[in-house]
């Protein structure tokens, strides 16, 4: 830069007051840590319960299902056993495998939740064709759907919807 362009420059910043400070402190927000560990724990229990479930045992072809999450009105209950709560959903599982039915399951439950669906109904078949005549998928279901927090209360459906082989599931707000 020669002498002319200098005294030109200075000619232009006459009357210009400098700002006080020329350090911007970052506004990026701290991210919360990822507890890892946890999440993969929790993992795992929860695919040791659906392998090793204690209440396969006790669970029969024609057995009704029936759980409610304590706190429920009985009168709800009364309702979805009755099949007088709209189902606005239905999920089929015949002929899936163990894996399958578990996953297709997961995907419906989160797709109900998005949607604000409160009843739902699960077709899991009573296990009559079944190799060895058990109904593990029911078996499965019944297991799956006592550990889902969304799920307020589920019972065996009425004949005309499916009986021992379907489940009304009620889906919490």
């Amino acid at each position: 830069m020669d002498n002319d362009d200098l005294d030109l420059f200075r000619q232009q910043l006459d009357g210009v007051t400098p700002i006080a400070g020329n350090r911007v402190e970052p506004t990026r927000r701290k991210i919360a840590p990822i507890p890892a560990q946890r999440i993969a724990d929790n993992a795992r229990v929860l695919e040791e319960l659906d392998e090793a479930s204690p209440w396969e045992a006790d669970i029969e072809t024609g057995d009704e299902l029936l759980y409610v999450r304590p706190g429920l009105q009985h009168k709800i209950v009364r309702r979805l056993r009755r099949g007088q709560i709209s189902m606005e959903g239905t999920l089929d599982l015949h002929g899936n495998t163990v894996a399958q039915a578990h996953s297709a399951l997961n995907q419906f439950l989160a797709e109900c939740r998005a949607r604000g669906v409160r009843g739902i109904r699960i077709i899991h078949g009573k296990g009559l064709g079944s190799a060895d005549g058990r109904a593990v998928i029911k078996t499965k279901v019944d297991g799956w759907l006592r550990h889902r927090n969304e799920v307020a209360a589920f019972c065996s459906a009425r004949p005309v919807d499916g009986g021992t082989g379907a489940v009304y599931v009620l889906l919490r707000r």
